[in-house]
């Protein structure tokens, strides 16, 4: 028996879990998700992930056919039933079955998803040494395509970014907005340290407003390290003296490569450091924020 997943109502086998080739999730990527983690059995930032999903359907006019709280109790079923205590959620809102053709009104009822299993984005050796980037040619969608803070289904823009980084041998691309600012990672959002002043592109610039990102920028005002959003250009990536990315799978990760350009020392650094360090203590309810 695999993993117990929840699936339109009811938690099923994974070898039971499917959904309609006439699913529009499928067909056009209109949907929306979340990844969620699991610290000590606790869910990490429920509450912020489900308003994030909550928003990001009404948004693009997606009814999800639960309450907030019936959703949390299912999720909660859902981590129970496959035992996790560290791990990762994936809740995903589908458009539903629908016809061929583009019209979501064709839909009558969006599909509900939930998956509760593990995750490890990158090796442990990764976070000890600090990872290398580049910035990719494939510009972040324009804010009036879609907004940025819609964790949508539809993931090719970040995904061509993503192979570019794979074609160069390294795990992540850094990715611009239109106008030349840094926007997020593929799957993470930006921070670098200048002069002992932690910096982070606004969401505005083309970056989903993370929750870990909302986790460390709180962190670091705590800890008393000055921050400050503001757009990012690649000049200032290339003379930050630290540079690390914040997400949900990549918890917080350092950068100490963009572009064949060496990143401060080389190595993570402190403040990198802290914040990481900070982060853990209060993933696992050691201290709050």
């Amino acid at each position: 028996m695999g993993l117990l997943i929840w699936l339109d109502g009811k938690l099923v086998d994974e070898s039971q879990a499917m959904v309609s080739v006439f699913d529009h999730g499928l067909l056009y990527g209109d949907g929306v998700f979340e990844g969620i983690r699991v610290y000590g059995g606790k869910i990490f930032e429920f509450q912020a992930h489900l308003k994030r999903l909550y928003e990001s359907a009404s948004v693009i006019r997606l009814v999800i056919p639960m309450t907030m709280e019936e959703l949390a109790a299912a999720t909660q079923e859902t981590v129970k039933a496959n035992n996790i205590a560290d791990g990762y959620i994936r809740l995903i809102i589908t458009r539903g079955k629908g016809n061929l053709g583009l019209n979501p009104f064709t839909c009558s009822r969006a599909g509900v998803i939930i998956i509760a299993s593990t995750i490890q984005l990158y090796p442990p050796e990764l976070y000890e040494r600090g990872m290398k980037v580049i910035s990719a040619v494939t510009v972040r969608n324009h804010p009036l395509a879609i907004p940025p803070q819609v964790k949508s289904l539809n993931y090719l823009n970040n995904i061509i970014a993503k192979m570019e980084a794979l074609d160069n041998n390294v795990p992540e691309a850094i990715m611009y907005n239109h106008e030349g600012y840094v926007a997020e990672a593929t799957g993470d959002n930006v921070f670098i340290v200048r002069d002992g002043i932690l910096y982070s592109p606004p969401v505005q610039a083309g970056s989903l407003e993370g929750v870990t990102r909302s986790v460390v920028i709180r962190l670091a005002k705590k800890l008393e390290i000055p921050f400050v959003e503001k757009n990012l250009t690649r000049f200032d990536l290339y003379v930050a003296d630290e540079f690390f990315l914040t997400g949900t799978a990549a918890e917080v990760i350092a950068v100490v490569e963009i572009d064949g350009r060496t990143i401060g020392s080389g190595k993570p650094g402190p403040i990198t450091g802290r914040l990481r360090e900070a982060f853990f203590d209060y993933a696992n309810g050691n201290s709050t924020c």
